[in-house]
This record gives C-alpha cells, structure tokens and sequence, in this order.
C-alpha cells in the first residue's frame, strides 16, 4: 500500500483528492494545521479512512517530522493562502505560506528522502496579464496579484529543486476549478449560492465585482486526478489543466439564474469594492501536453459544472430550512 500525505487536505481540491487515493487503494495522511476550530466538513465522509496530522508550512520541523513518522512516497502540495482578495491585504501572510511554504516542505524532502515524488499546486493566476492567448507551459508568467506572485515563487523553487537535487517534483498549473465544495468566497460559488437564496426568497440582490474578466473553469474532482497523473510518470515535469475554453463572470451568472428561470439583471449589482486592485482580464489554457502525456481529459462541461453547484446549494438551503439550521446572515458575512 502507497501512503500519500496531503496538505490542505480540508480544503476542496484536497477532500476530492484524498477520495480519489482511497479509491486508488492508498494510505492517504492528511495534513492540517493546529487552530482552535478546525473544519472538517469537506471531509466528514471519508475522515474515519485517513489519518490526520498536525503539521504546518511555517513550520520546518513539524514537515521533517511527518515525512519522518509516515514515510509517505508522494506528496501534493495543496495548503496556500489561496483566496486572492486576501493576498492584497496579507500579502506577507500569502507569501509565507504560498511561495516559502513550498520550499519548506522540499527541503523536508531533500533531507529526509529525495525519493518521496511532490506534487506543487501552481495556478493559472501566474500569466496575470497574459502574454498569449491560450495559455500553455512556456507561457511567460505575469502575476498580478501577491497570490500570483508567491505561486510563481513556489513553480520555481520546484522546478530548481529538480534539477538540483534530481527530486520528482512535478507542478500542475491549473485553472480556475470549481465544485458544490468551493468557498463561498469565491465568485463561483457566491454566485450559485447567492442566486439560490433568491430563488428560494432569502435573498433579494447579488452583488458582484467585474463581471467582464474571463476564466477557464473545470470541475475539481476532475482536477485531482491530473495531479495524480503526473506523479505516475517516469519523468517530473510540469502540465496545464484547464478545459480549453472561456467564459466571463457574466456567462456564469447568466448560466446560473437562467436554470433557476430568474433575469440575472434583476438581481446583480455590481459593487466596486469587489474590484481587485489589479485586475486578470482573460485566462483560458491549453492542456494538448496534459491530454497527450497524461492523457487527461475534463469530463464535466461550463453548463454541467454551472448546474451542478446549483443543485447542491439548492439542495444545502431546503435542508437547512426544513430542519431550521438555516444561516440568515447576509452572504457577505457567511465566509468571513
């Protein structure tokens, strides 16, 4: 049995990463950090298969001590500080985290064993302002944000940890993914939830920031399986996940309030305090290496992903109605 050790493992990529490896017949070892509330809703189902750990990226120790005591032979790299509003206002937080966290866990590698195959979570949030259109590995990175510069930081340290130290560190740089388990906070989910309490009248606007910037969105649970991918190959190396196609914020919202049979425009206000200071107009990715190496392909389209979240926020907010553990606070508040 292969033993596998996650960071951010309560996170949504790590809940629907840690599933896959159950599934794959893997020791799974989740890594979270010692708070005085830790949440463990993502992965409530699955909790009693794995084995959670205390551990924390700002800490070198606790990551040699973990890689000591489970002697994992892959790691996947998922923790950062990862919501980009957030990294304009801790943007030293986001670093120490994002960029310094990654070569922290790949020193604990180096030392304790070179073997151990990583896996570094790199974004699509690196290219920023893009140079071309689409987005593949040679693309140049043009961050726009303290998050799109840390992850550019932790691409690279992975990338120089390679060929330093022959360590089978390999980055996928995904795309914007999306899943009924994303935070509220981000737009995505704002949206299919926000449009849902209208529906159901709980609510009686939506506001939002730019709803021109486009992205190219995927469903996470296909996602994971790519990062498990890369670490199955001979050679490390570094891939684009992403869906080939593009959409703005004002399709998403379109797609979600036209399955509820709402006009969007009734509804959405945009507000500018939901504007970034530095604003990514345009990502959309080519994933022709992942498909032809890794042969991954996505297998949930925009309006399925869009559909999805809808059904589950609907189904979430009836639920908490019927047995009145409804959470009435404006929406804004919900993920503060």
């Amino acid at each position: 049995m292969r033993t596998a050790l996650i960071t951010g493992v309560t996170g949504q990529d790590g809940s629907y990463l840690a599933e896959f490896l159950l599934e794959q017949g893997y020791r799974v070892v989740g890594m979270v950090r010692r708070t005085s509330t830790i949440n463990f809703d993502r992965i409530q189902r699955i909790q009693e298969q794995i084995e959670v750990v205390q551990g924390d990226l700002l800490d070198q120790m606790s990551l040699i001590g973990i890689l000591q005591e489970y002697k994992p032979q892959e790691v996947y790299n998922l923790a950062a500080q990862s919501f980009v509003p957030t990294s304009f206002t801790q943007p030293v937080l986001t670093g120490e985290f994002t960029a310094l966290g990654v070569t922290r866990m790949l020193e604990a590698i180096r030392i304790v064993d070179p073997s151990i195959r990583f896996y570094q979570a790199s974004s699509s949030e690196m290219f920023g302002k893009v140079l071309e259109v689409p987005q593949t590995e040679k693309t140049p990175f043009y961050p726009r944000s303290p998050y799109g510069v840390a992850k550019v930081y932790g691409h690279w340290i992975t990338i120089n940890y390679r060929e330093s130290y022959d360590i089978h560190g390999s980055s996928g740089i995904l795309f914007n993914h999306e899943s009924p388990r994303r935070g509220l906070e981000f737009v995505t989910h704002k949206i299919t939830y926000g449009a849902s309490r209208i529906k159901l009248g709980l609510a009686d606007e939506l506001r939002l920031g730019n709803l021109e910037s486009r992205r190219d969105w995927g469903y996470a649970a296909d996602y994971v399986r790519a990062m498990w991918l890369m670490l199955q190959q001979d050679a490390p190396d570094d891939y684009v996940v992403a869906t080939g196609e593009t959409h703005s914020v004002r399709e998403f919202v379109e797609e979600a309030f036209s399955y509820l049979d709402l006009d969007w425009q009734a509804y959405v206000v945009q507000d500018p305090k939901f504007y970034r200071p530095a604003e990514v107009d345009l990502l959309v990715g080519d994933p022709a290496k992942a498909r032809a190496i890794l042969g991954w392909e996505p297998s949930v389209t925009f309006r399925e992903l869009v559909r999805l979240m809808i059904d589950a926020d609907m189904e979430a907010l009836q639920a908490a109605l019927a047995n009145g553990t409804l959470d009435a606070r404006p929406l804004e508040a919900l993920h503060r």
